[in-house]
């Protein structure tokens, strides 16, 4: 990174660091309690009810991209595709499983705990992608615990009413199979608690995105994936309430105050795809030292639900699991990145073709080109993956990079 220039870091981060170590050594306990017990559940399952049941909720998909980010997935995978997983499935995945093989966990260092807690309930939703549910079962194999989830309608246009609908009666099973295997009773005013704490978490994390609407923006895309954690790991928690609301008022402070997260701002870039987990500190410095903000993105808004409205629990969970980017069709994805577009005043867009990733990559089936020709917005497309570095070149993609913001030199002129 430049030294002429020095970025002032979010405060924030600092209570951050403290909420997770608090959070995984309160799942470690849970995992050796025998009058505790531990769920693990995809990033936008049904985590309400496990919370609002009673269980610890872990992610394990949180664990793939810090795999990743410490980049150890290159060296992990290679155990999964000796079980026969193929490298070029869900490299969260495989890098995940390869990591429970391997006996080798960030946690372990990190935290000081034994690695992911065990598991006595696994829950997923394929709202995302097919592959949690293999993710998933290999776990249910190996410790012996019931696996159960809900496959959603997917690629949707308009969301219907009869598509919550359907999807409501699958949690309404899901939630009496869970019952029956545990000897539980689901209160569904504590759900509702649940869900209201989830929302208000969900609603501050939508705002705190939303300032980078201002001229500096206050925050990056890099920035959003590393404070995300809360609306996803503490999900109807007064923890995540109370962090974001911490963390918004101190982003509303820099608009007030003009400090940007790229001081010299020049250019204002939109990220589309997921995150390339081993290079986020290069890629971030990279577009620092370009004067270059990207100031939002798809990724960390697939966290920011509509509001619950107070009543039916169940069907704000259930149109909130249907209505995520990742579910819909071309056009409606097509119609947000446009809208994005114009709220966060962006000069060019970014899509990132994740080689493992075919669920969350948009850049195969001609949208670059035709957001190019209905937005008038610069695109570029990027080789790489969410984890297995082996998939990206440093070298080429920074150059493109380069290249890139010449090209919104030139069409800003």
């Amino acid at each position: 990174m430049s030294t002429a220039v020095k970025r002032v870091e979010i405060e924030a981060q600092k209570q951050l660091r403290g909420l997770l170590r608090e959070h995984f050594l309160d799942l470690d306990a849970a995992a050796h309690d025998t009058d505790r017990k531990v769920a693990w559940c995809t990033s936008v399952g049904p985590c309400e009810i496990l919370t609002a049941l009673g269980f610890e909720v872990y992610f394990p998909e949180n664990h793939g991209a810090l795999l990743g980010a410490k980049k150890l997935s290159h060296r992990l995978i290679p155990r999964a595709v000796g079980l026969g997983y193929s490298a070029e499935s869900c490299s969260y995945m495989t890098s995940d499983i390869g990591s429970t093989l391997a006996d080798a966990s960030p946690l372990k260092e990190a935290f000081g705990i034994s690695g992911p807690p065990k598991p006595d309930l696994l829950i997923y939703s394929t709202n995302q992608c097919r592959e949690v549910q293999d993710w998933w079962n290999f776990y249910g194999r190996r410790n012996g615990v019931p696996v159960m989830g809900v496959c959603p309608p997917t690629h949707l246009g308009e969301v219907t009413t009869e598509h919550v609908g359907f999807v409501r009666g699958l949690l309404v099973k899901l939630i009496e199979q869970i019952e029956s295997q545990f000897g539980l009773k689901l209160d569904r005013d504590r759900l509702r608690e649940v869900v209201a704490l989830s929302s208000r978490a969900s609603a501050l994390w939508r705002q705190v995105l939303d300032t980078a609407q201002a001229h500096p923006s206050p925050i990056t895309f890099f920035d959003g994936i590393i404070h995300m954690a809360p609306v996803i790991l503490m999900r109807g928690s007064q923890k995540a309430v109370d962090y974001y609301e911490g963390l918004l008022a101190e982003m509303r402070d820099r608009v007030r105050e003009g400090i940007g997260a790229v001081p010299s701002e020049r250019f204002r870039v939109y990220w589309e795809g997921m995150p390339i987990w081993p290079k986020v500190r290069e890629l971030s410095e990279k577009f620092f030292d370009l004067s270059t903000v990207v100031a939002a993105s798809t990724y960390c808004n697939s966290w920011a639900f509509e509001d619950y409205d107070g009543g039916d629990p169940l069907a704000w969970m259930a149109g909130i699991s249907t209505e995520i980017f990742i579910n819909r069709d071309e056009n409606t994805k097509q119609a947000f990145l446009g809208e994005m577009f114009d709220r966060f005043d962006i000069d060019g867009a970014i899509f990132h073709n994740a080689r493992t990733c075919p669920n969350n990559t948009n850049s195969r089936f001609g949208m670059p080109q035709r957001i190019r020709e209905e937005y008038g917005v610069p695109v570029l497309v990027v080789d790489g993956d969410l984890s297995d570095i082996r998939f990206f070149s440093t070298a080429q993609t920074m150059t493109n990079i380069e290249a890139f913001i010449e090209q919104l030199e030139d069409h800003a002129r």
